[in-house]
């Protein structure tokens, strides 16, 4: 009781907007007494209403009343300040509307600083003294400050839930576990709390994955806006140049033509932007639950976090491609070729030209098609290969239906044939290749070139025109024993990734794409061509070491 006179001055003298001792105190004319800044600035915000309240009694006043400074009770609180009253100490500061307050005291309540477990109470640090003083107290379990204590213990055992049912998903208590939920898969809270932390970890990790490819998606639409309209740009300059030329003859056709670009480039540009705003909003979206799950993971209350887990955790699947692919179009190069033909012809072949002219002009696009990135995602594109005997070298022997190649020492007896590799162990697919196409080698020993090329590579001589990757026909991977190597026109460059006995090819042909894939539980990129693909292709095998095989896999 002796410490409750100060306290009770304190509050006396105290301004009930700042909770300090006053400051210049002012008196409002319903008689409340106030800081003077504090309640000039409360009554700023009022100023639009043109109605003055005071904040504790409500009481309006119009118009604003000018304030006095209340000169006996600034000398009061001078004279307080005199005896050693000061704002209330760190450790007597009043709860507020994110603190725990005390559960002890009465009136205005102080800041809680321990939550005791077996009272089930939480304590301000005046009211604590007893647990450190008194031996009844010893064995009791002081915590941090919890909100909702009593949300920790059994409703039914009055007993801290300490433990995890993962039969019926909720924090139960020991004698929980006894009773009803005898037989259940249970656990320790803070077990199953250092579970739920891991799959936390990997949700934010799946988040800013997402992010990242989405940003790095966003990079790719941005430079392909400013593709398509500096292409356009160019269509239109050029053509514009060459109707100039044909004005008497070609007034109505030029009009046409610049009224089609620029149609068809707001509406590329348009769509693209469009898909660009949806990624952009994703991204926000995706920070947003990234920044909750943060502020989850630092819960300390393992109820709370488990409470709290489920709702937060989902992760929505992503409403876009996974990837965005953009190949190397020629947006409007082709309307500019058309119409340099139609002014060498000029008027004798007007109307066959301007219908080849309007043709191309709709044909413009932009690949925003999505590229596989799971292995499930590529077998939905797997394509059955078999290797062409007439292009098989006579020391590679043939079998699984002409699926698997073996280096062997004991020539075979193909017949002639001019498609056949005569100096090179290598062989060709029987079957062409064009659009998206995947499939999977998987080799036995090193030495072996898993490639793709044009059908015109050469079937003859040891030089590297006839040699997978050495020539600007082909592309290969090798793979030996302790790393891969890229080659293309005599060009090596080194692959960085997981040794693996299985490759796995990707080919998209119209978009220009090639990939190569070590291939496990997971598949890692090892290298990825981007180029423009003139003629169908055909897979290819090369092994270079007797007693070396490769297989191409059966995927359906």
């Amino acid at each position: 009781m002796a410490q409750k006179g100060p306290q009770l001055d304190r509050e006396t003298f105290s301004c009930p907007i700042c909770l300090d001792l006053l400051k210049d105190p002012v008196t409002t004319p319903c008689g409340h007494s106030y800081c003077k800044n504090c309640i000039k600035d409360h009554w700023d915000t009022e100023d639009e209403k043109r109605i003055y309240s005071c904040p504790q009694c409500r009481q309006s006043f119009t118009p604003r009343p000018e304030l006095l400074k209340n000169t006996m009770l600034a000398a009061l609180v001078e004279e307080l300040k005199k005896t050693g009253l000061q704002a209330a100490p760190a450790d007597h500061c009043y709860a507020g509307p994110e603190d725990v307050a005390c559960d002890v005291c009465t009136g205005r309540k102080l800041r809680a600083v321990k939550s005791c477990l077996v009272c089930q109470v939480s304590y301000c640090e005046q009211h604590l003294q007893p647990h450190f003083e008194s031996p009844a107290f010893e064995k009791h379990k002081l915590v941090e400050p919890l909100k909702h204590l009593q949300e920790k213990f059994c409703s039914r055992h009055d007993e801290v839930m300490k433990m995890f049912c993962r039969t019926d998903q909720q924090c139960i208590c020991i004698l929980c576990s006894m009773d009803e939920h005898k037989g259940h898969d249970t656990v320790s809270a803070a077990a199953e709390r250092t579970e739920r932390q891991r799959e936390l970890e990997g949700s934010r990790h799946n988040i800013q994955q997402r992010i990242q490819d989405r940003e790095e998606d966003v990079k790719l639409l941005q430079q392909e806006v400013e593709a398509i309209n500096g292409s356009a740009d160019k269509a239109v300059e050029h053509s514009e140049k060459i109707f100039t030329q044909l004005i008497r003859l070609m007034e109505e056709r030029r009009s046409d033509v610049k009224q089609q670009v620029r149609s068809q480039q707001e509406t590329e540009v348009s769509r693209v932007k469009e898909l660009q705003e949806k990624l952009e909003q994703e991204i926000t979206e995706l920070k947003r639950k990234d920044a909750e799950l943060k502020k989850l993971s630092h819960t300390e209350d393992h109820n709370q976090f488990l409470h709290n887990y489920p709702s937060l955790s989902a992760l929505s699947e992503s409403t876009h491609s996974s990837s965005i692919n953009i190949r190397p179009l020629k947006y409007f190069e082709d309307v500019t070729a058309a119409v340099s033909e139609l002014r060498d012809k000029l008027q004798d072949v007007l109307r066959d030209t301007w219908t080849n002219i309007s043709q191309r002009l709709t044909v413009v696009d932009v690949l925003l098609s999505p590229q596989p990135k799971t292995r499930a995602d590529f077998l939905r594109y797997s394509c059955e290969i078999t290797l062409d005997p007439n292009t098989a070298h006579t020391h590679l022997l043939l079998s699984k239906g002409n699926r698997k190649a073996k280096a062997v020492r004991k020539q075979q007896s193909y017949s002639d044939h001019p498609d056949r590799f005569t100096d090179r162990f290598q062989v060709l697919s029987r079957e062409s290749l064009t659009g998206r196409c995947y499939w999977e080698v998987e080799r036995r020993r090193d030495g072996v070139y898993v490639a793709v090329t044009y059908t015109d590579i050469s079937r003859t001589g040891s030089t590297n025109e006839s040699k997978f990757g050495f020539n600007d026909k082909s592309w290969s991977l090798y793979c030996d024993t302790i790393s891969f190597k890229f080659w293309y026109n005599n060009i090596q460059t080194p692959v960085s990734g997981p040794l693996s006995f299985r490759v796995g090819v990707y080919l998209d042909h119209s978009a220009g794409i090639l990939s190569f894939y070590s291939v496990s539980d997971t598949m890692t990129l090892l290298h990825r061509v981007q180029t423009t693909f003139t003629e169908p292709l055909y897979a290819g095998l090369r092994i270079c070491k007797f007693g070396a095989t490769a297989e191409l896999c059966k995927l359906k």
